[in-house]
């Protein structure tokens, strides 16, 4: 078996500068809108809110992309290698994701946080707000929050700098994997697997390590009374599952193409599928256990929480994502015809994207909206921003994904792929 040249076979089609320029033009379009929008009277407060809602979503999808390229490189499998080209075009754009969080730095950390201070009728649940009253948890906020200088203004050293320590660790591992993937686009081929493994491993464990102290320090700080130990698995579960999403859509966007046409097969599709649905019951578990343990000690402290979403109309929320977040795609998935087929998958998945968008409104508005019937029309920032910031990503998502080759051909792993989609030739 010979190496099958790098050529131009492999190499993105023509629709995806078409897909980066409609992808641009609607990110620009909507995050246009949503700057105005933000300097209205009134409004920035909530600007933040929903900006807030659309980073995490998209930052899920980035850093999500990566795990499962991390996956992908300990276990091997051919389910991954169709779609690791598209996973690593997503890991790149953190970059974007790391300056989409310098808003919140520099100027949301009031809103989210500490409320509007000229205004103490719309103080939020923020770390800075703990009651005095609660010496114990004031001091620890105090402390982990690190605030000095005026509230309305950033000069939070623990804040920032532990967000900075994240984007480190994550931009690393990033540059290390894609690094080491482009040595694959040239000859000879080689087997770098036990490298891409040595990465993958410390990946893994620290990703898990930042990811759940970041959610700690972006949303469920929103709420300092309450805690969950199993919080940060609900949004790594979430975010992998949401990458997934993401990664079903755009193959099979690319499937009526070259090369992606002949790469992609029923069976790739199909593992897909049961990644899928492995990942909606994890979210389910993991949501369902986090419930339960808090009913059942029914700590006035913990379930807090819960009744803030349970009542007042965020129940239908609630039931909303039992429902369509777990009951129906799981029956859905259980069939094996409807996990191959990617022409019926591929709507399952853009429905569990838009319900990943769900979920984190559910845990994030709450803290800011006592009652859901009390939202108003400017609540259609939830709606305008994170379609704004997903514009923007998948404009650069679409950049990435033409600057390589959908395949990495040198890799030896990917020859026995060609070989066995049929594609390989002397």
């Amino acid at each position: 078996m010979s190496a099958r040249t790098n050529g131009p076979e492999f190499t993105a089609p023509e629709m995806v500068n078409t897909l980066y320029q409609r992808s641009l033009g609607i990110g620009l379009l909507f995050g246009v809108i949503s700057l105005i929008t933000a300097i209205l009277p009134g409004t920035r407060e909530q600007f933040f809110h929903s900006y807030l809602i659309g980073f995490m979503l998209w930052l899920g999808v980035t850093l999500g992309s990566m795990v499962i390229l991390m996956i992908q490189h300990m276990t091997g499998g051919k389910w991954g290698m169709v779609i690791r080209r598209q996973l690593e075009a997503a890991m790149k754009c953190l970059p974007l994701m790391g300056a989409l969080f310098i808003p919140i730095l520099v100027a949301g950390v009031p809103y989210l946080y500490s409320g509007d201070h000229s205004n103490p009728a719309h103080v939020t649940n923020g770390w800075f707000n703990a009651s005095k009253a609660d010496g114990h948890l004031y001091d620890l906020s105090h402390a982990y929050m690190q605030r000095i200088g005026s509230p309305n203004f950033l000069y939070l050293n623990g804040y920032t700098g532990r967000a900075v320590i994240y984007f480190l660790i994550w931009f690393l591992f990033a540059y290390l994997l894609n690094r080491l993937s482009k040595q694959q686009d040239n000859p000879p081929v080689e087997n770098l697997a036990p490298r891409f493994r040595r990465i993958a491993a410390p990946g893994l464990i620290l990703y898990a390590f930042t990811i759940s102290f970041a959610v700690i320090d972006w949303v469920m700080s929103l709420s300092p009374p309450w805690i969950s130990t199993i919080y940060g698995f609900i949004f790594i579960v979430g975010e992998v599952l949401s990458a997934l999403c993401v990664a079903v859509i755009v193959e099979r966007i690319l499937s009526n193409y070259e090369p992606t046409a002949s790469l992609l097969k029923a069976k790739e599709v199909h593992d897909h599928g049961k990644l899928i649905l492995t990942f909606v019951m994890l979210w389910a578990y993991f949501s369902f256990s986090q419930l339960l343990i808090i009913w059942a000690g029914n700590l006035p402290s913990e379930i807090n929480f819960f009744t803030r979403r349970l009542y007042l109309g965020w129940q239908v929320v609630a039931l909303a994502l039992v429902v369509f977040h777990f009951a129906v795609p799981f029956l859905l998935l259980l069939s094996r015809q409807f996990k191959r087929d990617a022409k019926t998958l591929v709507w399952l998945a853009s429905w569990l994207l838009f319900m990943r968008f769900v979920d984190l409104f559910w845990y994030i508005e709450p803290n800011f909206t006592q009652r859901l019937s009390s939202l108003s029309w400017i609540h259609l920032l939830d709606i305008v921003v994170p379609i704004a910031i997903g514009g923007i990503w998948f404009a650069m998502f679409w950049r990435n994904l033409r600057s390589e080759p959908l395949l990495p051909v040198y890799d030896v792993h990917a020859q026995e792929f060609l070989e066995y989609v049929g594609a390989a030739h002397d």
